[in-house]
């Protein structure tokens, strides 16, 4: 007996000792970021510059591969059923990792049993932009205007924060839009530009620099206070009370990871949204730093879950 707990303490031992060393050797090779959402998205934006200060810790590039549509679930899928190795990561958000069971009746993944939560990198707000010869300049206006013309108005969306809050605005204002799906914001944002379509609930990385430029009129943004990026925009919750919506950007990696290296990348990652020059980075992109550790990310996105399926709920949206 002696003998056997003796050959079993060693076998564990070594079997630590080898889970604890993973990280000496890793990585090897370059290692690939899937964003699940198009290039110059805000998800995008982040990856890339979370991936430049990850891959001067790591000392090996960072591949950004873009693999947008559906919500964010097809480039959600595609790093589910990636080798564990640390190889391929996942900049996600709250679309495929929280919202998209409550949007689609069938994914090909498990946001919570497929993947090893790593890092939370921060929150975003939207603001809610409009055609500039659209009638309507103020977010009073264009309630008065949807309800005149049920239906007609066009709203496109290119993930959950952009989709759940149409379906908010419809059930909270009491009014009917004609939803006009995306694969991200960009493009829905570049045709609202271009009056395809009236109006869309774009990201502060991409939605700011428009309405400060006049291409597009800011009618309010999703925070319950107005945005430092743009003061001049009222909150929505200031003309429908209790609105609000936040998303969100976090790092995984396949579930089965192994956990040596999830700890490593969680560790460079808190030191990378330590830095100043991160912070001031971020912050001048409406992005509020707010990193989580492995376990906290884990509990997080569980609520997550639950809250963006009593959100879907009650704006009555039905899962395609």
């Amino acid at each position: 007996m002696k003998i056997a707990i003796t050959v079993g303490a060693v076998a564990c031992a070594f079997t630590f000792a080898a889970q604890a060393a993973a990280p000496a050797g890793y990585p090897a090779r370059p290692v690939r970021f899937i964003v699940p959402f198009g290039a110059g998205s805000a998800t995008d934006v982040v990856a890339r510059t979370v991936g430049q200060s990850l891959s001067e810790a790591l000392g090996q590039p960072i591949v950004v591969d873009n693999r947008a549509g559906a919500n964010g679930t097809i480039g959600a899928e595609l790093a589910a059923k990636a080798p564990k190795d640390g190889y391929t990561l996942l900049m996600s958000t709250n679309t495929p990792s929280a919202a998209a069971p409550s949007l689609m009746k069938k994914l090909n993944y498990d946001p919570v049993k497929d993947f090893a939560p790593i890092a939370r990198v921060g929150t975003i707000a939207f603001v809610l932009v409009v055609n500039q010869s659209l009638p309507a300049k103020t977010m009073p206006e264009l309630v008065a205007l949807a309800k005149k013309q049920p239906g007609k108005l066009t709203a496109g969306s290119g993930s959950a924060g952009s989709l759940v809050p149409i379906f908010m605005l419809q059930q909270m204002a009491g009014i009917e839009l004609n939803h006009v799906p995306y694969k991200s914001i960009p493009p829905a944002l570049t045709d609202v530009i271009s009056g395809q379509i009236n109006m869309v609930y774009a990201d502060m990385v991409n939605g700011a620099p428009q309405v400060r430029s006049g291409k597009v009129r800011g009618l309010g943004v999703t925070s319950l206070k107005r945005d430092p990026l743009l003061p001049d925009v009222p909150a929505i919750a200031e003309t429908v009370k209790g609105f609000e919506l936040i998303a969100w950007f976090a790092m995984f990696a396949p579930a089965g990871t192994p956990q040596a290296i999830v700890d490593r990348l969680a560790g460079e990652s808190e030191k990378i949204l330590a830095r100043s020059e991160v912070r001031e980075r971020f912050a001048g992109l409406g992005i509020q730093v707010a990193p989580m550790k492995p376990a906290e990310l884990g509990q997080f996105q569980k609520s997550e879950l639950e809250k963006w399926a009593r959100l879907a709920k009650a704006a009555n949206i039905v899962p395609e």
